[in-house]
C-alpha cells in the first residue's frame, strides 16, 4: 500500500501516537525520532513522496496496516 498525500507533519503525528518522539531537531529539512531502540529520520516536506515514506515506516518496525491505524 502506497501513502499519497502525507505531509512530514501528520507522519509525525502518526508516529507519536506509535511511541515514537523527537530526539533530535536535525535542523529545518530533517526530523529525527526514536522510540529508545529504532531511529528514524523524516524529511521535511509538505509532501512526502510515497516510497520513502514505506522506507520509514519499515525502518520504524511497522508494517502499512499500522502505520494506517495511526494515521
Amino acid at each position: 500500500m502506497l501513502f499519497t498525500d502525507v505531509s512530514a507533519e501528520r507522519a509525525i503525528k502518526a508516529f507519536e501516537k506509535g511511541g515514537f518522539w523527537l530526539y533530535k531537531h536535525r535542523g529545518a529539512k530533517h526530523a529525527g525520532m526514536t522510540n529508545g531502540t529504532r531511529k528514524i529520520t523524516i524529511p521535511r516536506h509538505p509532501r512526502l513522496n510515497p516510497y520513502t515514506l514505506k522506507g520509514i515506516i519499515r525502518d520504524a518496525g511497522l508494517i502499512d496496516e499500522e502505520f494506517k491505524r495511526l494515521l
